[in-house]
């Protein structure tokens, strides 16, 4: 394994879900090591089964892989339980924050550290109250008290105190102001600059591909695009249809007129 190979990788996966219904179609993508990787794409895209597929979560949801390969660091993770995947140095941030409502915020964060030995977790512990002060002010409170935002640091300290090599983030700007979506955004260029790679799942593209260095539009369970996510921010098509140039802000349309165009994935 190599600096460039990269710390996750999909090759041409399927999920079935109920046994019936094609969720995933064939969908490839990679994460270098030391990336910040945006998924985008609008509502039953695809993108949160994806991400289960790679977590080990499809059986909650009685989904299936039943075809195709999910890979980190060059090792097939296809069934592997979810604490094993997490003790690969995987770590995610759900859609909705998740925190444990009736638990302190210490205690979401110690429960997130489940995984480490007492003085790892102590070490862990101390250094997301470092990392996060207001949660460091708060540790005490029941965690479903704290504000939307404030529960968005939680979660996200709470996957960090695995000390993940990989941190898959799913929505992490859902129903946030304005405000605080740029403090979340800042909060993800900090934890890449320390060396973690990062999946971003987000309908925000504007806030997605300002993040990452590169980026995979879905559309019903396909990568119909993939690009630098500079240059994919600058195409005229991604503005009008994932940037809100010309439609309301943050909405997508569908992009199915250009398929005929050489970039288009077949």
């Amino acid at each position: 394994m190599t600096a460039a190979d990269p710390v996750l990788a999909l090759a041409d996966v399927e999920v079935v879900y109920h046994q019936v219904v094609l969720v995933l179609r064939g969908v490839s993508l990679a994460v270098p090591r030391g990336s910040v990787v945006a998924l985008l794409g609008p509502n039953g895209a695809g993108k949160t089964t994806t991400l289960r597929a790679i977590t080990g979560l499809l059986d909650l949801h009685d989904g299936t892989r039943t075809k195709g390969q999910v890979q980190l660091e060059g090792v097939e993770v296809g069934g592997l339980s979810p604490e094993r995947i997490v003790g690969r140095g995987v770590a995610q941030v759900m859609e909705g924050r998740r925190v444990l409502g009736d638990l302190t915020v210490e205690e979401n964060l110690r429960a997130g550290g489940w995984s480490l030995g007492r003085a790892d977790l102590a070490a862990a512990l101390d250094e997301a109250l470092t990392r996060f002060p207001i949660l460091a002010e708060r540790r005490r409170q029941p965690a479903g008290y704290l504000s939307g935002g404030e529960q968005q640091m939680l979660a996200i300290a709470r996957a960090l105190m695995s000390r993940p090599r990989l941190l898959l983030l799913d929505e992490p700007s859902l129903g946030l102001a304005p405000k605080i979506v740029h403090q979340v955004a800042a909060l993800v260029r900090e934890i890449n600059a320390s060396g973690v790679s990062v999946l971003l799942v987000e309908q925000n593209a504007s806030v997605a591909l300002d993040l990452a260095d590169h980026a995979y539009l879905m559309e019903n369970g396909r990568i119909v695009l993939e690009g630098p996510a500079a240059d994919l921010k600058e195409d005229p098509d991604v503005q009008e249809f994932y940037l809100g140039a010309g439609v309301a802000e943050g909405s997508y349309r569908s992009v199915k007129r250009y398929r005929r165009r050489k970039r288009w994935l077949s």
